[in-house]
């Protein structure tokens, strides 16, 4: 086992059941949920989080947003409406060093966030 819990999803060495996968990223549900739908959406590509994403990985970050409204679709709440999350660094919340969207839908959102 690897020392990123993400990594080790995305290389089959712990088990999960995707929401969606192809071969950029993984999306599975969040083991705490904050919301009835909150999925996460992950690179295979390890990256810390967004401040790693070079000029290189641009498609790859737009692929993750367009994944995220393919899911939202999938899990039902793309008409009622959903949130993006992305978080980065400890002060703003990421507790696991491997970039990740965080989407969250199936009740309203207030704000603010933090």
């Amino acid at each position: 086992m690897s020392e990123c819990l993400f990594c080790d999803f995305v290389n089959g060495v712990l088990s999960v059941e995707p929401v969606y996968e192809d071969s950029d990223c993984i999306a599975v549900n969040d083991i705490n949920p904050q919301a009835p739908v909150h999925v996460l959406v992950i690179p295979k590509k390890h990256l810390v989080n967004c401040l790693e994403v070079g000029e290189e990985d641009e498609q790859l970050a737009g692929h993750l947003i367009r994944v995220a409204g393919e899911v939202a679709r999938l899990k039902g709440v793309s008409d009622s409406g959903f949130r993006l999350v992305l978080n980065a660094g400890e002060q703003g919340g990421q507790t696991l060093d491997h970039l990740h969207l965080h989407l969250l839908g199936g009740r309203p959102m207030r704000w603010g966030p933090g």
